[in-house]
């Protein structure tokens, strides 16, 4: 017998204490969690994403918001839409009018008196040729002296420069009266007027003002997010992404794609190679016409609704993800990305 029993005997209490069962129960319980959680960390996969929040636009530029501008300076006349108005191509939107109404036909009486006056300089330029034709005849005869046959030459270019400046000044007159003419505004092709941003008959516009905000139909839908820096590196065109729309019911399991209900498959177009004011990146996404659901339609998902969405990268241990969030790290790099840059060697 062992010296610690002899002591056991001699203390009763010491030998009628037992571990209780339920501390038994725990003990196992958490041995068994925790190697679980163990293996779940080091073996459970978890897809890295990278985050961002933004809105739907459009790739073309031609499909995005337009600004509809006034093309001369007058006054608005007449208005042809109003706010949520849908045109088609060459549909008229506005009428704007000179402050003078007698502008045209001022312009159009110039014109007149232009016109009569490039008659006038082409008859005296034909004379001219006529004459220095004749002068060279008689010069080459010996008939006619060299003056007299350069200062026929001198009159016939000056007869063509005075045709050259009146056939410019018919064309700058002719380019006056178009723009003037150009008094009503027309829609660039088929969508909705927006907005309306002026007044009525009172209002003075000048050229180039904004009248109107038009957006086109059947313009391809995109999204643009925007994305920290930390993670910008390892987005390149064509990479996976999950887009939730603002609106639209979703559950999104960021590690776990292939679980998320109500958000939709994008791929990456584009990644802006420099950082906004405040220091995030633009990535543009399109729709993904392989997926198996297609983007909610245009009445559910309108241009300018807020969306946000994950981008794809690697497939990393659930602890490694764990850790690299609480060191704050950039995801995993790729095998091809992981190698040391030329000309950085360690220490």
């Amino acid at each position: 017998m062992s010296s610690i029993e002899e002591h056991r005997k001699h203390f009763k209490t010491l030998e009628t204490i037992r571990i209780p069962r339920i501390l038994n129960v725990v003990a196992w319980m958490l041995g068994i969690g925790t190697t679980a959680v163990i293996l779940f960390l080091a073996f459970a996969p978890w897809v890295q994403t990278t985050a961002g929040t933004g809105s739907v636009t459009a790739l073309d530029p031609s499909d995005r918001l337009q600004d509809i501008n006034a093309l001369v300076d007058g006054r608005i006349e007449q208005w042809f839409v109003r706010d949520g108005s849908s045109v088609r191509g060459g549909d008229p939107i506005v009428k704007i009018v000179d402050n003078d109404p007698m502008l045209l036909e001022r312009l159009k009486a110039k014109r007149n008196q232009i016109v009569a006056k490039r008659k006038a300089v082409i008859s005296a330029r034909d004379a001219v040729e006529v004459d220095l034709e004749r002068t060279e005849g008689l010069y080459k005869k010996g008939l006619a002296s060299r003056r007299e046959f350069e200062q026929a030459s001198i009159k016939a270019e000056q007869s063509r420069a005075r045709v050259a400046e009146v056939e410019a000044e018919l064309n700058r007159i002719d380019i006056e009266i178009s723009r003037s003419s150009a008094q009503v505004v027309r829609a660039p092709r088929d969508g909705v007027v927006l907005t309306v941003n002026t007044g009525d008959a009172a209002t003075l516009v000048k050229a180039g003002d904004v009248v109107a905000t038009f957006i086109p139909d059947g313009a391809k839908r995109a999204v643009e997010i925007f994305i920290d820096g930390r993670d910008v590196a390892l987005v390149s065109p064509g990479a996976k992404t999950r887009i939730q729309f603002e609106g639209w019911p979703a559950v999104q399991f960021s590690g776990w794609p292939s679980m998320a209900i109500g958000t939709f498959a994008g791929t990456v177009v584009s990644v802006d190679p420099s950082a906004n004011t405040q220091g995030k990146f633009r990535v543009m996404l399109e729709e993904d016409e392989d997926a198996e659901h297609p983007w909610p339609e245009e009445r559910f998902v309108r241009f300018g609704a807020t969306a946000r969405a994950w981008i794809l990268l690697e497939t990393v241990p659930v602890g490694f993800e764990l850790w690299r969030q609480m060191n704050n790290f950039p995801p995993a790099l790729p095998a091809e990305s992981s190698a040391v840059p030329a000309g950085i060697s360690g220490a």
